[in-house]
């Protein structure tokens, strides 16, 4: 009985020790996406310039 106890004791730190990491790793960056600047920039852009800013340039 006393083994199930520690197997379960060691289960509870493991995991807790895992969960603390993977908010670590989440928080640190770890999972940013670096492939996603460099198609976001061949997104269509389908507004209209706004023509009241193009009457205010010189």
């Amino acid at each position: 009985m006393n083994s199930i106890f520690f197997l379960i004791a060691i289960g509870f730190f493991v995991g807790t020790a895992a969960w603390f990491l993977f908010i670590w790793a989440v928080k640190s960056g770890q999972f940013d996406d670096p492939e996603a600047p460099k198609y976001r920039m061949l997104d269509d852009d389908d507004e209209k310039p706004d023509i009241r800013q193009r009457e205010n340039t010189p």
